[in-house]
Parts: C-alpha cells; structure tokens; sequence
C-alpha cells in the first residue's frame, strides 16, 4: 500500500484544501485532531475557545461538506470522528474539548441519518484513557498540581477503571478500522464508547 503524507495544519482551509489535492475523493475519513490543553475555565481567553472549536469541532465539518457529497454518488463511504468519552461523562479540567467535542456530536448526530441510505455512515469513537503521549502530557499536569510524581498519578488512574489497565493503542485502531469496513454499514449516527467499563452509565 503507497502512503502519501501531507504535512499540514490540517485546522486552517490551506491545509484542508492541501489534504484533499493529495486524496480529492476519499471512500473513509477520519478526523483527528489534538485536544486543546486542561486547565481552568477561568483562564481560557476567547481564543483559546475558537482554537479548540477550530480543531475539535468545525474542522471535522469542514472536511465532512467536503467529501460526503461524493461519497453518496458513489455508494459507499465512511466517516469517523474521533470525539473523547469526555463526550459522555465530561472531565472538569477538559472543558475545551468537552465544549468543542460535544457540538460535533451533536452536528453529527444532524446528518449522519441523511446519509446512511446512500451506504455513507457518520459515527463517533469516543476513547477513554489509551496508553499515549496525549495521556502522559495530562497525567504530568495533574502531577504538577497534586505535588506527585507521574508514577503514582498513573498509577492510581490505572487502578480506578474497571479494567485496571490503560488502552492499548491496537485496539483502538481496530475498533475504528471496523466502523470503517463494509461489515458497519448499518451503524451510523453512533458514539462507540471504548473505555474499559470506566463510564458508569446505562445508556
């Protein structure tokens, strides 16, 4: 399989529109895009709300009006957004992702029912804590503002979840390559929440 990488500030139209040169007419899209730092809602200023609406919430519309169209024409197409189970049980010091995140959801959960009768599925994966650099970088924070080290803040998140561990990055690809196949074409319009048992709810 060829791999063309474009690097690119895929949140601004230059970068869109330089990704969409180099694959005009994707079959799949997933959108991805970095969380907006924790802290205090007190401190975040106007723009740090617009850069966490640009990365977490319009640029993963942006990209949608710009493939989905074509996807219906041909038949066949899918879209996953990459949210945060902060969707569903929201994280205090995460309010710019819970903010942002939460109106893809709900855009999503809008058009994912227009489209799924042209075989075109719009779906949410919603990761819980997933062993990566992301994770660390928050644990770290908290460490700082507990006076712990990073050892022990991970340890005790590690010992909180049902399932005593973190997610393994594997998995979660292949949860996702599954919401991309053509064995999930009845599933749209969902938030798949992946995060070990660690959200308590019912629904």
């Amino acid at each position: 399989m060829d791999v063309d990488p474009v690097a690119a500030d895929i949140t601004t139209q230059s970068g869109r529109e330089a990704v969409l040169a180099c694959c005009p007419d994707p079959d799949i899209l997933i959108n991805n895009a970095g969380g907006p730092p924790p802290g205090n809602y007190r401190d975040w200023s106007r723009e740090d709300w617009i850069a966490a609406l640009d990365a977490n919430m319009l640029t993963p519309i942006e990209l949608i009006k710009a493939t989905v169209d074509r996807m219906m024409e041909r038949g066949f197409g899918r879209v996953v957004n990459i949210t945060s189970s902060a969707v569903k049980s929201p994280i205090p010091v995460l309010g710019l992702s819970n903010g942002a995140r939460s109106g893809l959801t709900g855009f999503v959960a809008g058009i994912a029912r227009e489209t799924v009768k042209h075989n075109v599925t719009i779906n949410n994966l919603l990761p819980g804590m997933f062993d990566t650099d992301r994770l660390n970088r928050n644990f770290n924070a908290v460490a700082e503002r507990e006076g712990k080290s990073l050892d022990e803040v991970r340890e005790a998140r590690r010992n909180a979840g049902p399932a005593r561990r973190f997610g393994d990055p594997l998995e979660f690809g292949r949860t996702c390559a599954f919401l991309c196949s053509a064995h999930a074409g009845y599933i749209t319009g969902q938030n798949v929440l992946i995060d070990g048992g660690a959200y308590p709810g019912t629904f």
